[in-house]
């Protein structure tokens, strides 16, 4: 697994969008770019599925384990894996500080999208 750069991580932090693409079943062609808010926790990305596990790009994410990724106008081929629960509260709290006062952020935080989320590695 590789890591992102300083540089990428700031880019992540400091947009509020990232888009994720998973591969479709062929394993090569990318699905449509969706809209996530991504998160950097400890120098890793995370995103979570809005509508959790039911969500189409989270169930291709898991599924395929890999795709792209597109923040600030700028392509990463990445992973995509689930992440545990032991990361929850860090998320939680990432989404507090990144979209204070967003009417979103209880939503991210709840049952569904919490079991949803994803962590996103450069390949």
């Amino acid at each position: 697994m590789s890591s992102w750069s300083r540089t990428q991580l700031r880019a992540i932090a400091e947009n509020t969008d990232l888009f994720v693409a998973p591969f479709r079943e062929d394993g090569t062609t990318y699905g449509t770019p969706t809209q996530t808010w991504a998160l950097v926790v400890d120098g890793q990305v995370y995103v979570r599925a809005a509508n959790g596990p039911q969500s189409k790009w989270y169930q291709a994410a898991i599924s395929q384990k890999a795709g792209r990724v597109r923040v600030a106008g700028e392509f990463y081929d990445v992973t995509f894996e689930p992440a545990g629960s032991d990361v929850d509260a860090a998320v939680d709290a990432a989404y507090e500080a990144k979209y204070p006062g967003s009417s979103a952020v209880p939503i991210m935080q709840g049952e569904g999208p919490k079991s949803a989320t994803v962590r996103i590695s450069p390949r």
